[in-house]
């Protein structure tokens, strides 16, 4: 399918193609709705609500607002199951230039008597205090609410508060800054209107047809003298906390349709993203990047192009065992830096799921900087991940089953059954551990039992049997042939400085590669847990090769240092260097948490810590598998040159 359309793009150059479920629709006014093509009503979609303050989402209707009776849901796809999207049709009904002014959609009525309307109302205050967002969806597009902040600029957030509290000494929070109106102390404002103004692009090719390209929210909140006719003009309308009364809330929207001849249909995200992190910051990112990898690669030259070219040379000069005899450092450990590690077995099982990952994330990162996978196309880069993850069991099975091979190791079925099942069974049972927990908490992210059943499958029908194929041939082909024999006794590795023992070096192994991408991780962890849109993929897939090149320099960097002091355990260690650079993500996740987000609540806390030990599992078998085989290239290179009788 991708060769077809990258054929069809170079074929035919002046006509473009579009992704599926990303064509634009084209919407013309309700008495020309028999033209082809052109539809007149516009549907509104409201999805999950989320908040800073929780790592809980909720669905729509968990609050209790204006819902249809028959409520239709879009197709979703395994991504944005997986976070927790649940996108259904609302109540808000408009056609195509038709406005509209305050529009009652339902009144909602709650008595304290009943047990049932209490707990409604409660969780409704619960959503205002913490701060939960609505995120509704037009024509495929986010909603959005722009409002004013520092030194003239808009900020466009993808989302709009279902309301705000007064504390009772009078302190507004969040959204209640943004209306001085909003007085009365230890009380809940609801913004139980929405003016809606939808702005449109009539295209030049199509007279009677039109393009929506943005669509913008003002969340309002009015007290409603008679709720069956409702005029918008009233007081705020706010809840006491400590309420006793029977409360009702009368929900209405306007909406305004407005044309905007600047902004296209190809560029209507473009509002939306110029308001997210900022561009500047991430340049600043990668220069700082690439200053270490070339302070790296400075090093790494100097040692391949001067120390070790002058080493080499003057070892296969000799002409005596004596002179050989005088040398010391890498060269007098040439026979057994071969040697096989202990725990060989591990090792090659997280080899094996480390190049699973690595595969998948070069494919997910280089379709997402060719716009297959941006934010329009909703769960597509989660999709893409997990199905790339689940056809790539091949390579970890052949990789896995020859650097075993390799060890000497001959349990074979043992090796094979841990690289189908140990890592990736780690991860299912961290994530069946926080799904039951969103289960017990009822929110919108707890992933439905079909779709669990449907992920077990992929896993055993489909990985699984790849990785036994992937184990086959790498078994049932010849050894690894190492360019210099392993002595039967092993050498005395001398007493060790304190930069060269294992433990130092691991930790400042990880130092510069984690230098290269906090400032990235940064904007992805604001993507996740304070639900801003990440976009940036350009800048993400040259951080990543970055981080390659980063990685393989550091590793090959201290593991020259380790075999020139004569310790010749470099498999281990080179893939625990860096590995360590999860360490310190993990130490960051932990920071972030603290200085940056607001979460409360202990299963908001458990799902946060547990989500992050999986991204941390992931990131140390992604970079420490870098680092192996950028160092095992390293030594195989320096060794195969080298004259040994």
């Amino acid at each position: 399918m991708l060769l077809w359309l990258l054929g069809a793009a170079l074929l035919s150059p002046a006509a473009g193609f579009y992704l599926p479920g990303l064509a634009p629709v084209s919407f013309c006014e309700q008495e020309n709705s028999q033209v082809p093509d052109c539809k007149s009503s516009i549907d509104l979609f409201v999805n999950r609500l989320d908040s800073v303050e929780s790592v809980l989402p909720y669905e729509y209707n968990a609050f209790d607002f204006c819902s249809e009776s028959k409520s239709k849901r879009p197709s979703e796809n395994l991504g944005q199951v997986l976070f927790g999207e649940r996108i259904e049709s609302s109540p808000y009904k408009f056609n195509y230039k038709k406005p509209m002014t305050c529009q009652k959609v339902c009144t909602k009525s709650y008595k304290p008597s009943d047990q049932s309307d209490r707990a409604k109302l409660d969780f409704l205050k619960k959503g205002m205090l913490l701060n939960y967002q609505h995120h509704w969806i037009v024509d495929n597009m986010p909603v959005t609410w722009c409002y004013d902040v520092e030194d003239g600029q808009k900020f466009c957030n993808p989302g709009f508060p279902i309301g705000c509290y007064i504390t009772e000494s009078g302190q507004a929070k969040d959204a209640c800054v943004v209306n001085a109106n909003f007085k009365e102390t230890d009380s809940f404002y609801i913004f139980n209107h929405v003016d809606i103004t939808i702005y449109y692009h009539v295209v030049e090719h199509e007279q009677l047809g039109a393009r929506l390209v943005a669509a913008k929210v003002e969340p309002k909140s009015f007290e409603n003298p008679d709720d069956d006719k409702p005029d918008c003009s009233g007081k705020p309308k706010f809840l006491k906390n400590k309420n006793t009364d029977e409360f009702k809330i009368t929900y209405t929207y306007s909406v305004n349709f407005v044309e905007d001849i600047k902004i296209r249909w190809a560029s209507r995200w473009d509002y939306i993203l110029e308001s997210m992190p900022h561009t500047n910051i991430q340049w600043f990112s990668i220069m700082n990047s690439l200053v270490i990898v070339l302070f790296l690669s400075g090093m790494v030259a100097m040692i391949l192009l001067r120390t070790l070219h002058k080493d080499i040379a003057r070892y296969n000069q000799m002409d005596s065992v004596e002179d050989a005899q005088e040398e010391f450092g890498w060269k007098l450990v040439h026979g057994d830096v071969f040697r096989p590690p202990r725990k060989g077995m591990l090792l090659s099982v997280f080899l094996g799921s480390g190049t699973q990952i690595f595969i998948m994330t070069f494919v997910t990162l280089f379709f997402a900087c060719l716009g297959f996978l941006s934010p329009a196309n909703r769960g597509a880069l989660m999709t893409c991940a997990v199905v790339l993850w689940v056809l790539l069991g091949t390579p970890a099975g052949y990789v896995a089953a020859r650097l075993y091979k390799a060890f000497g190791g001959e349990k074979w079925k043992t090796n094979v059954l841990l690289t189908a099942f140990l890592c990736p069974g780690v991860v299912f049972a961290d994530f069946f551990v926080m799904n039951l927990i969103l289960w017990g908490e009822g929110s919108s992210a707890a992933m439905p039992f079909g779709t669990l059943v449907a992920i077990l499958a992929l896993w055993f029908c489909v990985s699984v049997p790849l990785t036994f194929i992937g184990a086959y041939f790498g078994f049932k082909k010849a050894g690894i042939e190492h360019p210099v024999r392993t002595n039967q006794i092993p050498r005395q590795i001398p007493d060790q400085s304190f930069y060269t023992k294992p433990l130092p070096g691991i930790v400042m192994g990880g130092i510069l590669p984690f230098g290269c991408i906090f400032i990235q991780l940064f904007f992805i962890l604001n993507s996740i847990w304070s639900h801003q849109m990440y976009y940036m993929f350009g800048f993400l897939f040259l951080v990543f090769i970055i981080l390659v090149i980063t990685c393989s320099e550091a590793t090959i960097l201290l593991g020259y240092f380790h075999l020139c002091a004569e310790d010749y355990h470099w498999q281990w260690r080179s893939f625990l260097t860096s590995g360590f650079t999860a360490i310190y993500f993990l130490v960051y996740a932990v920071h972030y948490f603290f200085s940056k987000l607001q979460i409360t609540g202990l299963a908001s806390i458990i799902l946060y810590f547990g989500y992050t030990m999986i991204m941390a599992l992931i990131f140390f078998l992604f970079t420490g598998t870098i680092g192996f085989f950028a160092c095992f290239w390293f030594v195989t290179k320096i060794y195969s040159v080298v004259k040994v009788d």
